[in-house]
């Protein structure tokens, strides 16, 4: 019974969740719920456990606020919103990640299973080394290399710079759409923008030229005119098959 709540609760949330346009800018609005639910996205999967992530808060009383929300194109949901949350994603973090990882596998296998922890550890001292770096053409390298072990056995063919790109934008999604679902499950609202001039964002932000602004994401309470329409989706038996 406890697990068919808990089912029917996140539906509501999933449900519920709407891209909302319009902010209320009269009700109260606690600025720590963002830290909360921001805490909650960091425990988003993401490939590899790289958590090549950054958050960065923008609340209504931030000087940068206007600015960027004039940067986000003057959208509605930027100008409106009560707090602006930048979702940025940090390939060029990798060395140190990795790093980090290693150390902890270290710590959580302790000589228990010598065998699986030697494997691990390659994982993220050789492997993601070869993945990530970047050297004049080892982006091809990389391809052909994929291509030739592909001929024998199962090989991940993503593995040029481009791919690796996107698998980083892919772990920051799935970060950004926690932290959305966990607004809606605390009453709050939100929108992701894409709609903006990154290389003015990331010096707003005083960010460096290697980080990339995955999306911005406008929060607050939202207003029914922030609703535009009703919901559309195609039918779900155009996207979900079964083979």
């Amino acid at each position: 019974m406890k697990d068919l709540i808990q089912e029917r609760e996140f539906s509501d949330i999933v449900e519920e969740r709407r891209s909302v346009r319009v902010f209320d800018q009269r009700e109260n609005f606690n600025h720590q719920v963002i830290q909360e639910c921001l805490e909650l996205a960091t425990l988003a999967p993401n490939s590899s456990n790289l958590q090549l992530w950054e958050f960065y808060r923008v609340p209504e009383s931030s000087k940068l606020k206007k600015a960027l929300a004039e940067i986000c194109m003057r959208q509605s949901a930027a100008r409106t919103a009560r707090e602006l949350v930048v979702i940025v994603a940090r390939r060029d973090n990798w060395k140190e990640r990795a790093r980090a990882n290693y150390e902890q596998v270290k710590k959580n296998y302790n000589g228990i299973n010598p065998k699986k922890e030697k494997q691990v550890l390659s994982y993220y001292g050789k492997l993601i080394p070869r993945l990530y770096s970047k050297y004049p053409f080892w982006s091809l390298t990389k391809r052909l290399i994929a291509w030739l072990v592909g001929l024998k056995r199962p090989m991940v063919r993503e593995v040029s710079e481009t791919d690796v790109r996107i698998s980083v934008h892919k772990s920051v999604a799935l970060a950004a759409m926690t932290f959305m679902y966990a607004m809606k499950s605390k009453g709050y609202d939100t929108c992701p923008l894409e709609g903006f001039d990154s290389k003015r964002v990331k010096k707003l932000l005083d960010l460096p030229k290697s980080a990339e602004i995955s999306m911005v994401i406008a929060c607050g309470k939202g207003l029914p005119e922030g609703i535009y329409g009703e919901r559309f989706r195609v039918p779900s038996e155009e996207v979900i098959f079964e083979k």
